[in-house]
């Protein structure tokens, strides 16, 4: 048997070898072997709420459309968005239609792809056979408001590709989320290299130290199957608090954390809050200044979630603070796609996808998601920028579009061998990165994957960390305390 190119074992929990960011053979490789196999989130469904309303998603060379069929929730088609005839491009961003008609000759096809007229039919005589003048169908597969989809046909079924993230997420209601804002921009960075540094939080105690104020920054993560999860070193996952990183300062008033978090959040973020979470967080101001924290805590919850029942957006049943801890603070979903979901009401979305002309490039999406009241949905455009500088985005993502490109530049160097990830709070990119390389090989390998036991901090273990095992584990193993 031949050797892979890039073998899995080539990586550790401290180490990344370089040609996963810089090598145009690996690239290449996931061309053909990563994006036309694997599970893809395409577009909202409420982009596609109405029978013929159609999104086109783009990975590379393909081009994909997404549209309403009928009326039933599962009523949506994915097909390749090019006409059988000369392989012409049907349709491209969003738009509605009855029927797609070919701009070049005239074929048209109905909203389930089929073939409504071929122009002069009689040319071909009985050359053409039935169905290859439809457009060619794809997996296509709903789960948490999304629509993914698969140009596989022999994929994984996507709820199981999903595992273990999708019942650790489950009491969440993804789905009865809807856009706030959705912003897209090209990023000088390899795709796996912007997309890491929205996997951990390491990078907070100096990219983003202004949050240093209100947040206790030691953070863990682990290998989740495919997946990471992210999260950070305490009881309840929840950081409020000081941190530790900064010198000792006496806060006898413990919603001044909260004010702070209230107000960067709403301004420098924009996102992962909503208007009523911001004001829940203002109404603390009636409570005596030295309330203690489990209290302070205790009745920002109460007044979130009484602010969303009042308003009609409702809440997730059985989300408690033992669920929240377990579901974490950060995913990353196998290959591209990473959510920071605690706030319940306010979930950030990211998804990456290589540039087509340049694998040293990202095209970046950023989704802010809300629980609104019936009727509250602001208006949103997606807004497209060319470069993160030409955007409105606030602080906290120029604070991360600075060092990306500076990452990728970096990487080039003659003095720089490998990425030597932190062993506990990026174990997730060094798991990304296992797995990735498992699925060029073999895309069904790490079908049966599961949860890594969650590692204990430093001075808790006993002994050192051995970072070449893989400690991610198959269903046919049972594995430890999680």
């Amino acid at each position: 048997m031949t050797e892979p190119a890039y073998p899995v074992d080539e990586v550790r929990d401290d180490l990344i070898p370089l040609a996963d960011y810089l090598d145009p053979e690996f690239a290449a490789l996931e061309a053909r072997n990563l994006w036309p196999k694997v599970w893809q989130q395409a577009c909202r469904l409420e982009e596609i709420e109405e029978i013929g309303q159609f999104v086109v998603y783009e990975i590379l060379t393909e081009s994909i459309i997404v549209v309403r069929t009928g009326e039933g929730e599962a009523d949506v088609a994915a097909m390749h968005n090019v006409c059988p005839h000369r392989g012409t491009l049907l349709v491209e961003g969003t738009g509605h239609v009855r029927e797609f008609l070919c701009p070049f000759h005239g074929w048209r096809f109905g909203l389930d792809g089929a073939n409504i007229e071929v122009v002069d039919p009689a040319d071909w005589g009985k050359c053409l056979k039935p169905g290859e003048t439809d457009l060619k169908h794809i997996q296509v597969g709903m789960w948490g408001g999304w629509v993914w989809i698969n140009l596989d046909p022999d994929c994984q079924p996507l709820m199981e590709f999903l595992e273990p993230m999708a019942s650790r997420c489950a009491l969440h209601e993804f789905d009865k989320l809807r856009l706030a804002w959705y912003k897209t921009t090209t990023v000088e960075a390899n795709w796996k290299t912007t997309m890491e540094a929205f996997m951990e939080f390491y990078h907070v105690q100096t990219t983003h130290r202004q949050m240093l104020t209100y947040t206790r920054d030691y953070s863990t993560s682990r290998g989740m199957g495919r997946h990471g999860w992210m999260s950070y070193e305490f009881a309840t996952g929840l950081p409020l608090g000081r941190s530790e990183r900064l010198d000792p300062q006496e806060v006898g008033d413990f919603r001044e954390y909260l004010y702070e978090y209230g107000k960067q959040f709403k301004h420098d973020l924009a996102s992962m809050q909503t208007e009523r979470g911001y004001q829940a967080i203002q109404k603390l101001r009636e409570l005596p200044a030295d309330t203690p924290p489990e209290d302070v805590l205790a009745k920002w919850g109460e007044n979130i979630y009484t602010a969303a029942i009042e308003s009609g957006a409702g809440w997730p049943e059985g989300i408690t603070p033992e669920y929240m801890a377990e579901s974490g603070f950060d995913w990353a979903v196998f290959p591209n796609t990473v959510f920071l979901h605690p706030a319940v009401e306010s979930v950030l979305w990211y998804r990456f996808r290589p540039h087509p002309d340049d694998f040293e490039k990202t095209i970046m999406d950023t989704y802010s998601l809300e629980r609104f009241a019936p009727g509250e949905q602001p208006a949103w455009e997606h807004q497209v920028f060319a470069r993160p500088e030409d955007g409105d985005y606030p602080l906290i993502y120029q604070q991360d579009f600075v060092n990306i490109p500076r990452v990728q530049k970096g990487m080039r160097s003659s003095g720089f061998a490998a990425a030597r990830t932190n062993p506990m709070q990026e174990r997730a990119i060094a798991n990304f990165h296992r797995r990735l390389r498992e699925f060029l090989i073999d895309p069904h390998a790490g079908d049966n994957l599961m949860a890594e036991d969650r590692l204990p901090p430093p001075g808790e273990r006993n002994g050192d960390l051995d970072p070449t095992i893989d400690r991610v584990v198959e269903f046919s193993r049972k594995p430890g305390p999680q």
